[in-house]
């Protein structure tokens, strides 16, 4: 472990110095406070690199996959489409109804397992090259924010410059613009609940025509723009639990960024006799997003996103030095020990997904294309005519697909002769809707025996016949004595 002062050097001589000097990150304290407690804004010096045009192509095709999900239909509805009115959920095509988003829970748990394996074997990828929080804060409003006030340089000299008219239009237009990006983000979130031509009409109306969506877009953007000009790496480094986690899930053998000390050390300039490889130059503080020294050893700061690793290997490469100094490997590899990929955490994930992944499998294999139930109708629950006994039932069909389908409704297990009536014409149903269809079931009192109970089928069929439900549902009547005493009395 390098030897490093246990106090970064603040200078306390004004404003000036404050905002310009270069930190020196401490292991044992948090970079992005100060020792009086204020605010130490980050400004990452830019990188080119494999690592970072990667890490780039892929943030600009997820930012382009969250525009373009709510546009893009698939089966006559957007391509994720959560239908909070309708209690509906659409996934490319597929849909799910309310009766079935229990089975949303196989896809939540599914996807928990998934990160948790991938942390196991590459440690905070997810962080450095996925999440929403990197993604737009080092891709599109530090992109932004280096379009208008320059580079790294320029932006802590713009911190430490007294208020003028050049700092006054700086800063405003590049707030303006974060302000109009968090809008934008917040809308389009919006369009995953309500749908694009459903947001584009609200917005066109007054927002007291839908004051609850217009508040919890107005609170969406407040909170964007707070986090992406202001609180920035502070979400990663004191709000979100997941870093903290990582020591829960990476061992020795998980991939991570670190630094070769065995090669590196001691630090030295470059031809100083006696030197290691790492020339002490900061270039990998300087680029770090949350302002760690990664020669120090794994922290929870660290997301991960190799702008070290890219930065390092400019340095070796202008020094004419073998690159890889700073690295992704695991612990045991900066060891000089053999990585172990498969191992019992590993397994252990694996295992879950498996078994999950068929449990849902068989879960969903049982998703039918409608789903039905039978009621009661109100009043009392039997009537007794001349020459039968009825019941009334409802029977409710849900057709869950995009298109319009036609079912028969019939009934079986029945006594003889006993008719049955709203099952002569088939149930039309439009694409996820639902329809009532009255059934009554008229037993005559010829062939009403027993205990006035018992238990018969309901069948709902599509026409195709391409699947069938059904359901029991017991007829109830009074005792047959009193049938036959009532029967003798007339």
């Amino acid at each position: 472990m390098p030897a490093e002062s246990s106090k970064a050097p603040v200078p306390r001589h004004g404003p000036s110095s404050r905002a310009t000097a270069l930190i020196t990150p401490n292991r044992d304290s948090v970079t992005t406070i100060r020792e009086d407690g204020s605010r130490r804004f980050l400004h990452p010096a830019d990188v080119q690199g494999r690592f970072t045009t990667v890490r780039r192509a892929s943030a600009l095709a997820l930012i382009a996959i969250y525009l373009a999900l709510p546009w893009v239909k698939v089966g006559g509805y957007p391509a994720v489409f959560l239908d909070v009115a309708e209690r509906r959920f659409h996934l490319f095509g597929w849909t799910l109804a309310a009766q079935d988003l229990w089975l949303l829970f196989f896809l939540i748990t599914g996807l928990g397992f998934t990160l948790f394996l991938l942390t196991s074997l590459f440690g905070r990828v997810w962080c450095g090259w996925a999440c929403p929080q990197t993604v737009f804060l080092e891709h599109l409003f530090r992109r932004v924010e280096r379009w208008l006030e320059g580079d790294a340089h320029n932006r802590r000299a713009l911190d430490a410059a007294p208020w003028n008219a050049i700092k006054i239009v700086r800063r405003g237009a590049k707030q303006l613009v974060f302000l109009v990006l968090s809008a934008g983000i917040a809308h389009l979130f919006l369009a995953y609940f309500v749908s694009i031509p459903n947001l584009w009409g609200m917005m066109c109306q007054s927002p007291g025509e839908h004051w609850g969506l217009f508040l919890f877009v107005a609170i969406a953007t407040g909170i964007l723009y707070f986090n992406f000009s202001w609180f920035r790496e502070q979400l990663c480094i004191v709000i979100c639990p997941y870093g903290r986690l990582q020591s829960a899930l990476i061992d020795d053998n998980s991939l991570i960024i670190g630094y070769d000390s065995t090669r590196g050390e001691p630090r030295g300039k470059a031809g100083s006799a006696g030197a290691g490889a790492c020339v002490d130059c900061n270039r990998c503080v300087q680029v770090c997003p949350t302002g760690i020294d990664i020669r120090q050893g794994l922290q929870i700061e660290c997301i991960g996103c190799a702008a070290c690793i890219d930065a390092c290997d400019q340095v070796m490469t202008r020094l004419k030095r073998p690159t890889g100094l700073v690295r992704y490997d695991s612990t045991e590899g900066f060891l000089g020990r053999r990585t172990r990929w498969f191992r019992p955490r590993t397994a252990f994930y694996c295992v879950m997904l498996t078994v999950g992944g068929a449990v849902a499998l068989w879960a969903f294999s049982g998703v039918r294309p409608a789903s039905m139930s039978v009621t009661r109708m109100q009043g009392a629950p039997y009537f007794v005519a001349a020459d039968h006994v009825r019941n009334q039932f409802l029977v409710r069909v849900v057709n869950k697909t995009t298109s319009p389908a036609r079912y028969v409704i019939t009934a079986s297990d029945l006594p003889k002769e006993t008719k049955v009536i709203g099952g002569e014409e088939p149930l039309e149903v439009g694409p996820m809707a639902e329809e009532l269809r009255p059934l009554i079931v008229e037993v005559p009192r010829d062939h009403y025996t027993g205990t006035g109970r018992f238990q018969f089928e309901v069948n709902v069929q599509d026409q195709a016949h391409t699947f069938e439900l059904k359901r029991q549902v017991q007829w109830v009547g009074p005792d047959p004595e009193l049938l036959k005493e009532d029967a003798s009395a007339k």
